[in-house]
């Protein structure tokens, strides 16, 4: 390049810096943009690909590139072949790849999952637009196809759904385009290139990193390959380009119709409504195109709501004066969308935001999602009471808006834009002149491809890429071409440091205290989180207290919880070793060399094969739309208060059916066949009952309710349940602290090996073990009681490692009470009365001295008391995991029994969701293989009474005095769930379990005074609220094992 030219280049730059405010491009990277290839070069994100139109569909014949496809794979861009796409090279030994398909699902490369950062974190430098070059693996696609002959003289599209990082595409040896942003379509017009009534031969050739993958730094697994639909469709030469309607609340239709120059007519219907508009003659012509325009209000239309998706079907037909050019149909929605002041509203009404990231992912098919997996998707979503989805981060699958539109669901939709890894600072690509043109650039495609879907209420610039100019000119673009949506961004601050390219506070993992600070000083604008409560693993703790929050402050309006799906993928396991014949892999798994997060993107609602995970049962439960309360005097005079929080349906379609349970044995059920209460409007039902005051006297007495559908309503299926309450009118029952119990004839016990009929006890005075606890010969014990302050970490509290706010606590908390030694330093032993009481006290741990005391009975009865005493500082001490015991038990004892919180697994700051009751359940159910990591799991809170049995029966009761505790009956232990080095993953511990004899495993219990909280507050490691944390200081648990035998 000449001097002059780059003087002329410098010009031109600082000039687009002054009149757009940007970072000047200096010439070296001017010239660079000039000479570097297409997948190195932002300033080229296609050729020849066909502009962006709105989805809709037509008549046209479609012809499926579906199947297996001659497929060769190279490490690096050097290496590959430039001539692959010739008819005459020769593919014979070259491998198949299916399309839709990805890479490393399929044998080629490995899956590599990062959180923060690109691909090549730790092994490369980020050079923006320069990705390495090593390790750029290289896929090239060839296979042939017959064209119909009838399509001769049409115009002939190929559609590539979903290419990553980038897609080139050749047609008989002929190269056709070129096109980036792996998670939208490129149409390419391909009439030239293919041959109708004969065999073409398409050859693809993708890169797994171009210059766009600077802007997919996505939290999720970094795949190759296609994904979505591939097909050819063939089209009049004159026919309906593109379709735009938008239609509001109060009855306002205004449509538009690009058309080729050839289409002299459009005939644009709407046939629920009995409207139909034939135009011979446009308003404009544009770009070389004819636009057809029109506008119309109607009356009493039904509007579209999450609640009522009612659509009305739109059918466009050209003709070019003599016959048919083709009809295309789609469905749209009469709604509003607009903000006022602090709030967003729909049709008029604020709504609430119940809401979820989803990532388009599959363990098997990884990024290749079906119709199938979409629409359980959308079912399991309207069963967990979820209205909104954010579309993170990225335009997803076309088929998902079209089920969102027809079953409600809001839908935020988010543009391809994430580079997490380049930071938020100078670096940072929002302020990188280069990428201004390509951010803009993916707002605005997905913008005119979705733009008609009315359960689209706000559009988003992004995720997660810092914020500068470059997403200041994508705002200004996206409020000047749909001005009926709200526009947010993630990185545009609230508050006094407010930036001007986000509608929408919408932060992500935002504390307690400081949604309530930013609603009482700062708020400016609607207040909706675009990620919240991060639910990974065993975790959702405290997902009780922001539903609060946003329920006590109206200008507090949801988020969406982070994230749906955990993005595990399918992975085969040794059968024999583990006894299953696969796990869910997660980063890590595939090598040694790539970096890695590990398990970081499974952090979903629901496992990857979509199993529920138990915290999903907490957000329906707080997601409900039906509230309902009561004071034990209204409830036991049968009448219940009920809010309506739907925003737009009344409660008609529901049924109400009770049931009165005392001391867990329901003794009264009734319902109420339809409910007249309307939205966002309480009411007082009476159940047509009375209580005898009697009945509550020293006894536990509850109301249970629960709100199911009365027919099929969209997906959801007639007795579908959708909200439930339970409510106390007593709770004085304080069950038999013992059992029934044949007595144990002659002396009382009188020493610390005894063999009495029925009872066998033995103290190892060494150890201060309680060694053997048999009852008519059955052994009730196989591992001594001994205490317990840990317990198996959960993703959480291994994130409070990397939480600088919390990490010394953290740190501490693991060295001092995950493991520590239990040694016994003192054994004493007496008898008062008929009674032996042994007290065994420990070694100190950090300041806590556990103290053990057992007051064994002549019947086998042993109570025990837990202390724990202070050794002179004990308050310096960190904080406990849990305060409790643990002892194993023959595996043949594989039933539970309780009285408490269930039917699922609780915590102190996940326990809303559950009913108190009388419950029956299986030990091999009890741990949570949905969850990918193994950690803590299955432990029930509120107990008054537990029972571990075996099938006959027989077992051992636990009772206490503390007015509840929890407990846990598992069948492998707290060590191997404990970041074990032979358990990576929780299906591995399947063989462990021996699910099918039980006889030849253990079931380990931890019965707990208290177990700190699981938390969900940030992303991966803040720590619990302080209520639902375990301070050191002296506690004192005090509980009583019953021998249960079945004469």
């Amino acid at each position: 390049m000449k001097a002059t030219d780059n003087q002329i280049i410098k010009k031109a730059a600082a000039l687009l810096s002054a009149l757009c405010g940007i970072i000047t491009i200096s010439a070296n990277q001017a010239q660079a943009a000039q000479t570097d290839p297409d997948w190195q070069n932002a300033s080229v994100v296609e050729r020849n690909r066909l502009p962006m139109r709105a989805t809709f569909h037509t008549d046209d014949p479609l012809m499926s590139l579906h199947g297996l496809w001659k497929f060769k794979w190279y490490e690096i861009p050097d290496g590959r072949s430039t001539t692959f796409f010739q008819p005459q090279t020769d593919d014979s030994d070259w491998g198949e790849m299916p399309v839709p398909g990805i890479w490393e699902v399929n044998g080629y490369g490995n899956p590599l999952y990062v959180n923060i950062g690109y691909c090549w974190k730790g092994q490369f430098e980020n050079n923006p637009p320069y990705v390495p070059v090593e390790k750029n693996h290289v896929g090239q696609y060839r296979n042939s196809f017959t064209v119909p002959a009838d399509w001769n003289g049409k115009q002939i599209i190929l559609h590539i759904g979903s290419a990553t990082s980038n897609i080139r595409v050749w047609i008989n040896g002929k190269e056709v385009g070129y096109s980036q942003d792996s998670k939208l379509e490129a149409r390419f017009d391909v009439t030239r290139f293919v041959k109708p009534g004969e065999e073409n031969l398409f050859a693809f050739e993708i890169f797994r990193w171009c210059d766009g993958t600077y802007l997919e730094d996505q939290d999720f697994w970094k795949l190759a390959g296609i994904a979505r639909e591939t097909y050819l469709t063939a089209r009049e030469k004159e026919h309906i380009e593109d379709i735009n309607v938008n239609a509001d609340a109060e009855g306002n239709l205004s449509w538009k119709v690009l058309a080729t120059k050839g289409i002299k007519e459009v005939i644009f219907k709407i046939p629920r409504l009995g409207y139909s508009l034939a135009l011979d003659k446009p308003s404009a012509v544009k770009d070389g195109l004819k636009v057809f325009e029109g506008a119309e209000r109607f009356d009493n239309v039904m509007l579209w709501s999450a609640e009522t998706p009612n659509l009305y079907y739109v059918e466009v037909i050209a003709t070019d004066g003599k016959k048919s050019c083709g009809t295309a149909n789609l469905t749209t929605g009469f709604r509003t969308v607009k903000i006022e002041g602090k709030l967003l509203y729909v049709n008029g009404k604020p709504i609430l935001i119940k809401g979820v990231n989803r990532h388009e992912m599959n363990p098997y098919g990884a990024y290749v999602i079906s119709k199938e997996d979409m629409l359980r998707d959308i079912r399991i979503m309207k069963e967990l009471n979820i209205n909104t989805v954010r579309t993170c981060h990225y335009p997803d699958d076309p088929y998902w808006y079209e089920l969102c539109d027809e079953y409600g669901l809001y839908v935020i939709d988010e543009a391809n834009n994430e580079a997490h890894g380049l930071g938020y600072g100078e670096g940072t690509i929002a302020k990188n002149p280069l990428y201004n043109k390509e951010i803009t650039n993916r707002v605005e495609r997905m913008m005119r491809r979705d733009r008609n879907h009315p359960s689209i209420i706000v559009w988003s610039l992004g995720n997660e890429a810092g914020n500068g100019q470059n997403f200041f000119d994508a705002y200004d673009f996206a409020k000047a071409f749909d001005p009926t949506r709200p526009v947010q961004y993630e990185q545009g601050q609230g508050g006094a440091n407010r930036d001007r390219n986000s509608d929408i506070f919408c932060p992500m993992y935002i504390r307690y205290a400081n949604t309530e600070k930013y609603i009482k000083n700062d708020q400016d604008r609607p207040f909706i989180m675009c990620e919240y409560a991060h639910a990974m693993g065993n975790s959702m703790g405290g997902f009780k207290e922001y539903w609060d929050l946003i329920r006590k402050y109206p200008t507090f309006q949801g988020g969406c919880i982070w994230d749906f799906v955990d993005q595990a993928l399918y992975k085969p396991a040794d059968a024999e070793k583990y006894g299953t014949d696969h796990v869910f892999a997660f980063g890590g798994d595939y090598n040694s060399e790539d970096p890695s997060d590990a398990s970081f993107n499974n952090n979903g609602l629901i496992a990857p094969d979509r199993t529920w995970h138990r915290h999903a049962y907490e957000v329906r439960y707080q997601h409900r739309s039906i509230l309902a309360w009561a004071s034990p005097e209204e409830a036991a005079k049968g009448r219940v208060h009920i809010f309506n929080e739907y925003f737009f349906i009344p409660l008609d379609r529901f049924s109400l059916d009770w049931e009165l349970v005392r001391n867990g044995v329901a003794f009264r059920r009734g319902s109420v066949a339809s409910l007249n209460v309307a939205p966002q409007d309480s009411a007082i039902v009476d159940l047509g009952y009375k209580i005898n005051p009697e009945l509550l006297k020293d006894s536990d007495v509850y109301l249970n309710i629960s709100f199911k559908l009365n027919s099929q309503d969209g997906i959801l299926p007639a007795g579908t349940e959708l909200s439930y309450e339970q409510i106390a009118l007593s709770e004085n029952w304080v069950p038999a602290r013992s059992l029934r119990q044949t007595q144990v004839p002659g002396d009382p016990i009188r020493s610390l090996s005894l063999s009495k009929h029925p009872v066998e006890i033995e103290f190892d005075k060494e150890t201060g073990s309680l060694t053997k606890y048999s009852y008519f010969g059955k052994s009730l014990i196989s591992a001594p009681i001994l205490p317990c302050f840990g317990r198996a970490v959960t993703d959480n509290d291994e994130g409070m490692l990397v939480d600088l706010s919390f990490d010394k606590e953290a740190k501490r908390m693991f060295a001092t009470w995950r493991n520590p030694e239990i040694k016994a330093t003192s054994f004493e032993d007496r008898q008062d009365g008929d009674t032996r009481i042994v007290t065994v006290k420990y070694k100190p741990i950090e300041d806590a001295i556990p103290v053990l005391t057992y007051r064994i009975a002549p019947n086998g009865v042993i109570n025990v008391t837990l202390s724990v005493e202070d050794a002179g500082n004990l308050k310096a001490a960190p904080h406990f995991f849990r305060v409790g015991v643990e002892f194993a038990m023959p595996g043949e004892y594989s039933q539970i029994d309780f009285y408490g919180e269930g039917p699922f697994d609780s915590y102190c700051d996940r326990r809303s969701s559950t009913m108190i009751g009388h419950y029956t359940q299986s030990v091999i159910d009890q741990y949570d293989y949905t969850v990918v990591r193994p950690q803590e799991s299955g432990t029930h809170c509120g107990l008054k009474w537990f029972s571990v049995l075996n099938p006959d029966g027989n077992g051992i009761r636990i009772t206490s005095s503390a007015k509840e505790f929890s407990a846990s009956a598992l069948p492998v232990s707290r060590q191997m769930l404990d970041r074990h080095p032979n358990f990576g993953h929780s299906l591995e511990l399947k063989k462990s379990a021996h699910e099918s004899d039980r006889t030849n495993g253990q079931t380990y219990v931890n019965l707990d005074l208290r177990q700190m909280g699981l938390g969900c507050v940030s992303s991966f490691g803040d720590h619990p609220l302080p209520a639902y944390l375990i301070p050191a200081a002296p506690y004192t648990f005090e509980f009583t094992i019953t021998p249960v035998w079945e004469d």
